[in-house]
């Protein structure tokens, strides 16, 4: 079982004081031989990217993605214009390796960041793929993010239902991600910035062996992200591991300025 530790992060705003304490685990999983997933959880950006393509091309896509983006941190801002950037760079990474990879190669990239750009400091989403954000507030987890995937075009045309969903033969099938073919423009979704939030950001790993039910469950069960985490991991291996499983998960402490 991989190492797993809780950081924390805080930051002075003009509107109050910000603690943010998060975890991160990925693992291969029971069933793959390698991980192809990536994962980067450090102020101000959190993202967890699932590499596909065969050989080791979805590792080196995951893994061109994550340290693109890992090179953003140096100071800078967030802003959508800064994570495209880092994405077309990481297209070029990926496609500078011919002999691993091909038009199948890519990656999901999906997480969230702070933005501290405007005058009311606030969470932003981005998305590309399959993997996910969730967001619980109030006793209540909602997906943000919206899954680029077959089985989610046909869920928003009315032809398959949720249920049937869980075991479509396309289920692994998505229709965006970041490669040497595809647009580098993630979807967005703004979110306020409240106290006691927890975002949980993963890979298809997690979900594919645990309902939204069980991510709240877990959640409920432990305080501590690390704990949280380390639950959820377990509970997917218990279900069969499937895939490859990466989790973060994100807490947030604000207190307004008196």
């Amino acid at each position: 079982m991989p190492e797993v530790s809780t950081r924390t992060h805080s930051v002075t705003l003009p509107q109050g004081e910000l603690t943010l304490t998060w975890a991160a685990v990925t693992d291969t999983g029971r069933r793959r031989e390698i991980n192809q997933d990536a994962v980067l959880a450090d102020f101000p950006l959190f993202i967890v990217a699932d590499g596909m393509g065969g050989h080791i091309g979805g590792e080196i896509a995951s893994a061109s993605t994550i340290t693109r983006l890992s090179a953003t941190l140096d100071g800078a801002k967030m802003t959508p214009r800064i994570i495209e950037k880092a994405l077309t760079r990481a297209v070029k990474d990926i496609a500078s390796h011919p002999e691993a990879t091909d038009e199948g190669t890519g990656t999901t990239v999906t997480g969230v960041y702070l933005d501290v750009t405007t005058p009311e400091p606030h969470w932003v989403t981005l998305n590309i793929g399959d993997s996910r954000v969730y967001l619980s507030r109030d006793d209540s987890l909602v997906q943000i993010t919206t899954d680029h995937s077959v089985v989610q075009e046909l869920i928003a045309a009315g032809r398959l239902s949720p249920e049937e969903a869980e075991n479509h033969p396309y289920g692994n099938v998505i229709t965006r991600a970041v490669g040497p073919t595809e647009s580098v423009k993630p979807d967005y979704v703004r979110l306020d910035l409240v106290d006691g939030d927890r975002f949980v950001i993963c890979s298809d790993g997690l979900t594919k062996e645990l309902t939204d039910f069980g991510i709240q469950h877990f959640l409920e069960e432990h305080s501590d992200p690390a704990a949280a985490v380390s639950a959820m991991l377990d509970a997917a291996l218990e279900n069969g591991g499937r895939d490859n499983v990466t989790i973060i998960v994100l807490d947030v402490v604000f207190v307004g300025a008196s």
